[in-house]
């Protein structure tokens, strides 16, 4: 059952009320004045609220009372002009109408996203081990978990599956794992695992983190749960919405998740540029903001770089800035995709030279090329240790994430 505030003309409100336990809601506060609607937040407490893109229903007051209390907020608009109002108000992803519960997805609150073909994951085999959907322990009390940042620079060189590989081997090993995403550019891990990204877990812990309300039963709320037995905060499912993932919120979302789970694994975009030379204001945000923030505060870095003539190029100039930012100890290279196809023959030797050559770098790990056990990962939505178990990359993963302090079994 979800708590659910309405802030929409009275006959929508009347309409809504007497659907709302058939389809699985319970209406906590109902106004047709947003203004009204706003001091009721912090009393009637609702998971989600639902307003017409339109005065006297959406307010700068009600956006901000459900950003403060970490609330979803859907806002329901259809015209060019219900758009340009609510965008005027900071929301800029309002859902097609009427206001009806069908918006919503039943017992959650969480938008309805538009139809797609979605593959259905296959059923277990002998080689496949059943779905594992058991949350773990948050560390004990007084402990602190570790945080562990997978960068990589631009041009796909596998920072998001690498860290969904990741987040996979250690939750198999027992551990107690989440999964964030502060790709400021281009979040990817909710795609890839077939979750929702309507409302983006991290977004949510930044804004509840901005207001000092985040709290590990916050995290719970906002996070989604992975069959694979890791939790996942989603990135933004729109680029816009980066202001949402300042420094200072990120600092305070990393300083909570070390006391909710016992290892957790960040994604971050590539771009490690400050542009302060761009900006008049120097106390203006930085798109760039959220990846150097996680950078200086992660226990680890796995910097990772595509094993192909271009990658190593591009990975080579992204580290030597990457280490302005964070000391050579705490950096963990990944060379991933290796392949004879594209570096000749004894690819792993080749590129092991070339970056011992030109970047003084030693690669701790070398990945090899497997897009047979990584599409089966994307098409099911599942880790690579989960779909794949003898996948050669899947060895090395299970070595890198025994060098991150939780070795995988089995």
């Amino acid at each position: 059952m979800t708590d659910v505030g309405l802030a929409l003309p009275v006959a929508d409100v009347d309409r809504l009320g007497a659907e709302a336990q058939r389809f699985g809601h319970r209406v906590v506060a109902e106004m047709a004045d947003a203004d009204a609607l706003a001091p009721r937040i912090a009393v009637a407490k609702p998971e989600v609220v639902i307003a017409a893109a339109s005065a006297p229903y959406l307010s700068a007051r009600l956006v901000a009372a459900c950003d403060a209390h970490g609330v979803r907020l859907v806002v329901v608009g259809d015209s060019p002009r219900e758009r340009r109002f609510a965008a005027g108000l900071g929301v800029v992803d309002p859902v097609p109408g009427p206001p009806a519960w069908t918006l919503l997805t039943p017992g959650t609150g969480i938008p309805v996203p538009p139809p797609q073909p979605v593959a259905l994951p296959p059923a277990p085999t002998a080689h496949q081990p059943p779905e594992e959907t058991t949350r773990r322990p948050a560390p004990a009390a007084g402990t602190r978990g570790t945080v562990v940042a997978v960068w990589g620079p631009a041009g796909a060189p596998g920072r998001t599956s690498l860290a969904i590989a990741l987040a996979g081997e250690l939750a198999a090993s027992g551990q107690s794992v989440a999964l964030a995403d502060a790709d400021t550019h281009a979040a990817a891990i909710a795609p890839s695992l077939g979750l929702l990204d309507e409302a983006p877990g991290f977004a949510a812990a930044c804004r509840l983190a901005g207001t000092n309300a985040l709290t590990t039963a916050e995290l719970d709320r906002v996070a989604s749960t992975h069959r694979g037995g890791f939790r996942v905060l989603t990135g933004i499912g729109r680029p816009a919405r980066w202001p949402e993932l300042t420094a200072d919120r990120i600092a305070g979302v990393l300083d909570a998740v070390r006391g909710w789970a016992g290892i957790t694994i960040v994604d971050v975009a590539a771009g490690l540029e400050q542009d302060e030379e761009l900006l008049s204001d120097l106390a203006a945000p930085r798109r760039n903001g959220a990846t150097l923030e996680v950078l200086r505060r992660a226990d680890r870095v796995v910097a990772v770089g595509a094993a192909d003539p271009v990658g190593l190029a591009r990975f080579l100039r992204g580290h030597a800035e990457l280490l302005e930012h964070v000391i050579p100890d705490r950096v963990t290279v990944v060379a991933n995709k290796v392949r004879s196809g594209t570096v000749g023959l004894d690819p792993a030797g080749q590129v092991r030279a070339t970056l011992e050559r030109f970047g003084g770098v030693s690669p701790a790990h070398l990945v090899p090329w497997d897009p047979a056990g990584f599409d089966a990962a994307l098409l099911s939505g599942r880790s690579l240790p989960e779909v794949a178990p003898r996948s050669p990359a899947r060895a090395v993963v299970r070595k890198l994430a025994a060098e991150l302090g939780a070795p995988a079994r089995g």
